[in-house]
């Protein structure tokens, strides 16, 4: 019996056997219900990117005979392409949305499609119900009011608005005529096989950088290797750092909407700390609020307090965190997880955005010193999380039977206060503290923890994992 069709925290995601031909065209019908039926749209265009996996143009095809069947015009992109290109495609076009077809950082066996509606933002709740509630065999309208199917590059007009908003000029041919900005900055680029390849290396080396390219061949098997940018797959990326005596290393995931960052010093950098150091970095010459899930690091809090900013709190999941910047005019948006967008973009997490601004602040001042200084004013910071396995069906008494019995005290230190805004973040008296929430994605529990030494988060990790696996 085949798992219904659901969105969850950022699409819909299966294995190729319930991930199917007919079950995508449905989806597809869906989508186009949903905007002739709630937003009132009599056709309209819209954006069709996929990722670089095997099947992920097939599909993406099919949505768009779907979509041109239902009167809608699609514009498919010529290759794959990241999933933030397509959505700025939104925006830049002013489109109805966008259907991307990937699974992200998911092994291949996956595949996964998301919507984004004409706000160019991730879709909330309240547009995923309706496109669920619509799931139907696909349908025709009489073939004289079929929409259009067209290739389209969506790379030229994205790349010219990243450097305009972070005010990069990338080469001599810019007015007035300056030297590129990167000029005699060394990246390494990690694609990871995925759809940042071709695109975030060209945005970097056209504006000056020498960029040495790391798994930037095509491979819809990932090289064996989920496209996950986490440490532990990104140790190629920490050699030829350092090999190379380069001064930065950038990595993106499957479909390059979420970033990891290579220093020469720290090796693989927490994303915690890009997080507050880019944060730091935006509010040298501007304002605003950031935007953080419940967990992602207090540093970025204090970071904000140092320039009487304020943090606005949200669950996991990045449609949360865009939600949040748009009703607060957020500066920045992020998560723990790699997932960063800033003001006057789209707000949806970027990873091609994200690496430009990474190397704009490493040509200013080496992201080693930015963090040590930030460490030093404001504290060391650790992070790190594991996994519970939970069958989905035991999520919620899992948090039900937490809540009855939250403990009072946790790995020795008192707990000064519970936040539940996203499962439960056991907050302790010495500043540390400890999360618990089901995961949106897998049949996991996840742990999270946070304190001031490394030693002092395995700890916390080791009795969140006590807490958790007696009640699964």
């Amino acid at each position: 019996m085949e798992t219904p069709i659901s969105f969850g925290t950022d699409g819909w995601r299966a294995t190729l056997d319930e991930f199917t031909a007919p079950r995508v065209r449905m989806v597809g019908q869906a989508v186009a219900d949903y905007l002739r039926e709630v937003e009132d749209r009599d056709g309209g265009t819209v954006a069709v990117g996929y990722d670089a996996r095997e099947t992920s143009r097939g599909f993406a095809e099919q949505l768009c005979r779907v979509l041109a069947a239902n009167g809608f015009d699609a514009l498919i992109s010529r290759r794959d392409c990241p999933t933030p290109l397509a959505v700025w495609a939104v925006a830049d076009r002013e489109l109805a949305g966008a259907l991307i077809v990937s699974a992200s950082h998911n092994p291949p066996e996956y595949n996964g499609v998301k919507f984004f509606p004409h706000d160019a933002a991730p879709a909330l709740p309240a547009v995923t119900d309706e496109i669920m509630a619509r799931i139907a065999e696909p349908r025709a309208l009489d073939e004289s009011e079929w929409g259009t199917i067209d290739d389209a590059d969506f790379m030229r007009s994205y790349g010219d608005h990243v450097y305009d908003l972070l005010g990069v000029s990338p080469d001599e041919t810019a007015d007035p005529p300056s030297d590129p900005d990167f000029e005699g900055l060394e990246v390494v680029y990690d694609a990871m096989h995925g759809s940042g390849r071709g695109f975030t290396d060209e945005l970097l080396e056209h504006a000056g950088a020498e960029v040495v390219r790391l798994r930037c061949e095509q491979d819809p098997e990932f090289g064996g290797t989920n496209p996950e940018p986490s440490e532990e797959n990104l140790q190629d990326l920490v050699e030829t750092v350092r090999e190379e005596d380069a001064d930065l290393g950038v990595a993106n995931d499957g479909d390059a909407d979420r970033i990891a960052v290579v220093t020469p010093e720290r090796g693989f950098l927490d994303e915690n700390l890009f997080f507050a150091a880019a944060y730091d970095y935006l509010l040298e010459d501007d304002s605003g609020p950031a935007v953080r899930t419940v967990s992602t690091t207090f540093l970025v809090d204090r970071v904000a307090e140092a320039h009487g900013e304020e943090v606005i709190e949200t669950p996991v999941g990045y449609k949360w965190v865009a939600e949040a910047m748009g009703d607060h005019d957020a500066l920045v948006g992020g998560e723990e997880s790699g997932g960063f967008s800033i003001r006057g973009h789209n707000r949806e997490k970027d990873g091609v955005l994200m690496a430009v601004l990474a190397a704009k602040m490493e040509s200013e001042r080496s992201f080693d010193d930015r963090v040590d200084a930030l460490l030093d004013e404001f504290g060391e910071i650790h992070q790190s999380k594991l996994s519970v396995d939970c069958p989905d069906d035991r999520k919620e008494p899992v948090l039900a039977d937490l809540e009855a019995d939250l403990p009072e005290e946790v790995a020795g230190e008192r707990v000064d206060r519970v936040n539940d805004t996203d499962g439960f973040k056991i907050l302790l008296e010495d500043g540390s503290w400890l999360l618990v929430r089901p995961s949106g994605t897998e049949p996991k529990m996840r742990v999270y923890a946070e304190a001031d030494s490394a030693e002092r988060v395995e700890t916390l990790l080791d009795a969140g994992r006590e807490l958790v696996e007696p009640l699964v």
